[in-house]
């Protein structure tokens, strides 16, 4: 080990030791300034046991990090970290559809392993799954599980960046992310913990323990939600050393960033029209940074570090995968949810609702307990969605009102009564883009009122818009690939695409051509078919 690295570690695990020290001070001053004069030879007491706690678990959790080189807090051994991942695993195999081909979880987990062997902690058995969702994304777990969503899969356009992917998700897993982000929770529950046993030493109170409890399935959450800002550059920057290793250009890295990139324009953009941007990677820093920081990490590479460039086997592998959602996935949804393609929503009506539609409305029913209606108007004047309902509506005596924010739209609902038939009613009215949608839930069942009601409400807070790629028309849509013409023009073919949604823009995003250009004759394209 030479100085500099000694002296690296060594003044972070001071800054370590000051950390604790820092937080063990602020909560002796609170308890001093909370107890009496009296108890201070119990309270100085109490004080040196906290100040020896934490300061000896300064000293004992810190551990050098093998992907870094740093100085970690960690209070987990590998072991434990790896009965943790697989319970946390069969948790996420119980709850997510699995997508079910062996073939391209094979091809998968042969380019996982290839990236997981040169990385920082080759000796862990790593696993790697595909989940059958249309979203973008990736996520992993401690001890060595990695997951894959099949809409991330229909984005890549090599296997280079398939690579990057993975090589990302084992970032966070070599560097041991999740595991020091429960570090840091535990120091902050210990600390509430022992800051309660001192007051109760130094007052004499009743106090017999924490009532703090862990948040269930932190780990899953931490995956899914993405980790902070320094946890995904230091992500990106080992991926882009663990790609060079493995064969792969680094550059490929560029690519997905890119992808993700291009996917939060557009989705913006979508935003603007229709007001339906959940913002999938809002979590993570800015794409530019990241890119910059990854792959400057990495230094200059020669042309012959890069040996994996025949994307034969990718493209074999991708070939006929499943755009949007799969049928088994809708099979696995038991929730009765509707699309309306043509205005771009998507809602959740109460189970075995019957549904029907005309030119103008949506209406499910279900004899003798209740029906919904839902119709469509150009907002004419820029009025809040309460008054809408006041004047626009005829409703002056609205009860149980309350605003509606969700999926970044905009309401208002409340409970009436029916001026034809006398029943009580939900009414609710949305504002999505240039129009308002009005919906009114008649309750036929008089002897279940608040229940039908409670349906009804659940009913419109699930009215969102149709996420991009989410659902197409028809049957399944899949993944073809072809050789690019002379004349290929992406806004031709998306003339006669099957793409029920933004066709154009798209079959660029698949293929990492937004938002303009086309790909040169010979080039290998991806079509839905």
């Amino acid at each position: 080990m030479n100085v500099g690295y000694q002296r690296k570690i060594g003044g972070t695990m001071n800054r370590l030791r000051n950390l604790n020290l820092a937080i063990s001070s602020t909560i002796v001053l609170r308890l001093k300034n909370s107890i009496p004069l009296k108890n201070s030879i119990k309270f100085k007491k109490a004080a040196a046991v906290i100040l020896s706690l934490f300061i000896l678990s300064s000293v004992s959790s810190c551990a050098i990090n093998p992907a870094t080189g740093g100085a970690n807090l960690v209070l987990m051994t590998q072991a434990k970290e790896k009965e943790i991942g697989l319970e946390e695993h069969e948790k996420v195999l119980a709850s997510m559809g699995l997508f079910e081909d062996e073939d391209l979880l094979a091809y998968v987990t042969k380019v996982g392993n290839k990236v997981a062997k040169v990385s920082h902690r080759p000796n862990l058995e790593y696993t790697f799954t595909i989940i059958d969702s249309p979203e973008i994304n990736a996520f992993a777990l401690p001890g060595g599980y990695v997951y894959v969503n099949r809409g991330i899969l229909t984005f890549m356009n090599s296997e280079a960046e398939l690579a990057a992917v993975i090589a990302h998700e084992i970032g966070h897993i070599t560097a041991r992310h999740a595991v020091q982000q429960q570090a840091r929770g535990k120091i902050a529950q210990t600390a509430a913990t022992v800051g309660g046993f001192v007051t109760a030493v130094a007052t004499g109170s009743g106090y017999v323990g924490s009532q703090i409890s862990e948040v269930a399935s932190i780990w899953a959450q931490t995956s899914l939600s993405g980790f902070g800002r320094e946890a995904e550059l230091e992500a990106d920057s080992l991926a882009a050393e663990y790609l060079v290793n493995a064969g792969y250009d680094p550059a490929a890295m560029i690519e997905v960033i890119t992808v993700l990139k291009n996917q939060e324009d557009f989705n913006k953009k979508i935003a603007n029209n229709s007001g339906g941007y959940h913002g999938l990677f809002a979590t993570h820093p800015r794409n530019d940074t990241r890119l910059q920081q990854a792959i400057a990490a990495v230094g200059n590479i020669t042309d012959n570090q890069i040996t994996e460039t025949d994307d034969t086997a990718f493209r074999e592998n991708v070939d006929g995968l499943i755009v949007g959602r799969s049928h088994q996935s809708q099979s696995n949804e038991t929730r009765n949810r509707y699309y309306q393609n043509l205005l771009g929503y998507t809602l959740v009506f109460p189970d075995e609702w019957e549904i029907s539609e005309t030119t103008t409305t949506v209406t499910a029913s279900k004899a003798s307990v209740g029906s919904v209606k839902i119709e469509v108007q150009r907002i004419q004047d820029n009025i809040e969605p309460r008054i809408f309902i006041k004047d626009k509506m005829g409703i002056e005596n609205l009860q149980k009102s309350e605003a509606l924010a969700q999926y970044r739209l905009i309401g208002h609902t409340g409970i009436s009564k029916s001026v034809q038939s006398g029943n009580q009613e939900r009414v609710a009215v949305i504002y999505f883009g240039p129009r308002v949608f009005i919906i009114r839930g008649e309750i036929l069942d008089p002897g279940r009122i608040d229940e039908i009601d409670a349906e009804l409400l659940a009913s419109v807070r699930t009215f969102r818009a149709i996420q991009q790629g989410e659902a197409f028309s028809g049957n399944e849509a899949k993944i073809k690939f072809v050789q690019a013409s002379e004349f290929f023009d992406f806004s031709v073919v998306a003339r006669s695409s099957r793409i029920a949604n933004y066709p154009e823009e798209t079959l660029r995003l698949l293929n990492g051509y937004y938002p303009s250009g086309n790909p040169e004759v010979g080039e290998w394209i991806k079509l839905i078919e």
